[in-house]
């Protein structure tokens, strides 16, 4: 089996580093990261999995470097601390993030990836078609927060955006 800096390409400059901000997620990191072992060796992905630990207190740290992650550990509290971190120590082409709590199809990468390699600049997942479970989101972050944010972004820095609305990731 692979490892999440997987034999299929250049492990010094893989093409995908998928980002996990991470706190006391130990009953699920561990299964994220074999998703996306699986998913890299399926379809023969070169990548890298990066846990952005922001304090963990539990055994997530321990889990995500025996399951094959790199584990970097982050200071600064707050999930934009721990996503940016994680993000700056990616090697990769391309950069993935999901949450580590097991709520994110890491099967999914490979669509993702596909519309990454072929010039879209952002591509971004949409849970809304696939139903959220009650309590994942906040109403004022599903109906308002996401949707005006994604629209100033795309204005304000002209990102070429793709939308995979079957995804869960």
């Amino acid at each position: 089996m692979p490892s999440a800096a997987s034999d299929f390409a250049d492990p010094h400059k893989p093409e995908l580093s998928v980002v996990l901000p991470c706190l006391n997620e130990e009953s699920s990191v561990g299964g994220c990261i074999e998703q996306i072992v699986r998913t890299f060796a399926e379809h023969k992905i070169g990548g890298e999995i990066i846990v952005a630990d922001n304090g963990s207190t539990d055994r997530s740290p321990e889990i995500a470097r025996n399951a094959g992650a790199t584990v970097i550990l982050v200071t600064d509290k707050g999930y934009g601390s721990a996503l940016r971190s994680g993000i700056g120590a990616a090697r990769a082409k391309y950069v993935i993030m999901g949450d580590a709590d097991g709520s994110y199809d890491f099967t999914q990468i490979p669509a993702f990836l596909q519309k990454l390699r072929s010039g879209y600049e952002l591509v971004i997942g949409n849970r809304f078609e696939g139903g959220i479970q009650p309590g994942a989101m906040r109403p004022l972050h599903r109906y308002f927060g996401n949707p005006l944010l994604t629209g100033i972004g795309r204005l304000r820095f002209s990102l070429r955006t793709a939308w995979l609305y079957e995804s869960c990731l």
